[in-house]
């Protein structure tokens, strides 16, 4: 995997969220959230995050997430466009 390689997905518009990717190397990944809603749905949001992240099988990767209201199937597609942009780079 490419350590310079990084993709990112949607905007920092009300009820949409902002995700990047981006490679460091080894096999854990970490995610950095921030939300507006963080004390409501937070748990929600990181858990949507992390199910994605598993199902792609991508590893060594630093998630950072900034969400503005985004609504579950919002942030299932990002994740989604973020994951394949990233992909496409490596």
């Amino acid at each position: 995997m490419n350590k310079q390689c990084s993709a990112m997905a949607g905007t920092l518009e009300s009820n949409d969220i902002f995700i990047t990717i981006t490679a460091v190397g080894g096999t854990d990944t970490s995610i950095s959230l921030s939300s507006i809603v963080m004390n409501q749905f937070g748990e929600a949001i990181r858990a949507v995050v992390a199910q994605c992240m598993a199902q792609s099988g991508l590893k060594g990767v630093d998630v950072t997430v900034q969400d503005k209201g985004a609504l579950e199937c919002t942030i299932k597609a990002r994740m989604e466009t973020v994951i394949a942009r990233f992909k496409e780079k490596m």
